[in-house]
């Protein structure tokens, strides 16, 4: 009870990366170029997938998933940290973190589950083909999804439900860019041992289970690619899985290395920069130079956008001459 006499914190401060003013001036400008980049790449992705038929099929539509993730993961990260590198630190009301961590807990949570069903379509896809379209058809896929958002809901709620029994009364200096689990919780001065707890627990089924799960499948993978005779034929096999392979690397390479240096701040917050904004912008990249049929979508979209364009210029131009 004596925790009720503190005042509570109703703001916080954000101190960032804590560099020179030219630095962070520079940071946000490079930083506001790949915020640019990563959500004009992921909604491109999104178009050129609906925009074709030849993407109509479960690879492709959890493709679209996974560039909205990035573009709401990059979105609630990067707007903020560009605010504090231009103000080189920032304030944010309480519940503006909460709202933010909450969101970043979403979006992570969603990713890691999604990756791990896109594995299990890769796995179908090369090692299961006869079955594969009427065991990954429309109706799985969808299903698949909801659960993915139904165990992010579930996730979401527990700690929200832990955190608001916890008083938060300082200090309110976060040394961080964004409102993380561990950061969050130096600031209480309630007993955090159950939300820990929590935290520990869920991992299990967020990213410890998934992450073996695409372990497996790959295995399996990699075993049945082995069996093809010809390495031309090893090398196209291959080839339909080498992107997501690549993204599950960068992404669960970084997240686990940022949980690695628990006490080592500027490790941490270079491995989490490195996965909450560097992975989103690289994803749409990696999938698209590596696969020939995106590319030449890509072009197509280009091209009729261009047309497009042309007969407004000129239709304008007619509309004026007459006039």
């Amino acid at each position: 009870m004596q925790h009720k006499n503190f005042s509570k914190i109703t703001e916080i401060i954000l101190t960032g990366f804590q560099n020179s003013q030219s630095l962070n001036y520079f940071y946000f400008l490079l930083l506001l170029v790949i915020y640019c980049v990563t959500v004009c790449g992921n909604l491109i992705i999104i178009l050129v997938v609906a925009y074709s038929r030849l993407f109509h099929s479960p690879m492709y539509f959890f493709l679209t998933q996974l560039s909205f993730l990035d573009i709401l993961l990059s979105t609630t990260i990067v707007p903020n940290l560009l605010r504090i590198l231009f103000h080189e630190g920032g304030f944010v009301s309480f519940f503006g973190c909460l709202t933010q961590y909450h969101f970043f807990l979403a979006s992570e949570s969603l990713e890691c589950l999604l990756l791990t069903v896109m594995s299990y379509d890769r796995y179908q896809a090369i090692c299961n083909p006869l079955h594969y379209t009427s065991i990954m058809d429309l109706t799985f896929c969808i299903k698949a999804i909801l659960l993915c958002y139904l165990i992010m809901l579930v996730v979401i709620l527990t700690f929200s439900v832990t955190m608001s029994h916890l008083d938060f009364c300082g200090p309110n200096i976060i040394d961080h860019f964004f409102c993380d689990f561990n950061p969050v919780l130096e600031l209480s001065c309630s007993d955090t041992y159950l939300i820990n707890i929590e935290g520990v627990v869920v991992c299990v089924p967020l990213v410890v289970c998934p992450f073996t799960l695409i372990i497996v499948s790959y295995v399996y993978i990699i075993a049945t690619i082995m069996k093809i005779q010809s390495v031309t034929g090893r090398q196209k096999t291959f080839s339909t899985c080498s992107s997501h392979l690549s993204v599950v690397s960068l992404y669960y390479g970084s997240l686990i290395a940022s949980y690695l240096f628990p006490n080592e701040k500027s490790a941490k917050k270079t491995f989490s920069l490195f996965y909450t904004v560097i992975t989103p912008l690289l994803n749409p990249i990696i999938y698209s130079l590596s696969n020939r049929h995106i590319k030449e979508a890509l072009k197509r979209l280009f091209l009729k956008m261009c047309l497009a364009f042309k007969f407004c210029w000129l239709h304008d131009l007619s509309v004026l001459s007459v006039e």
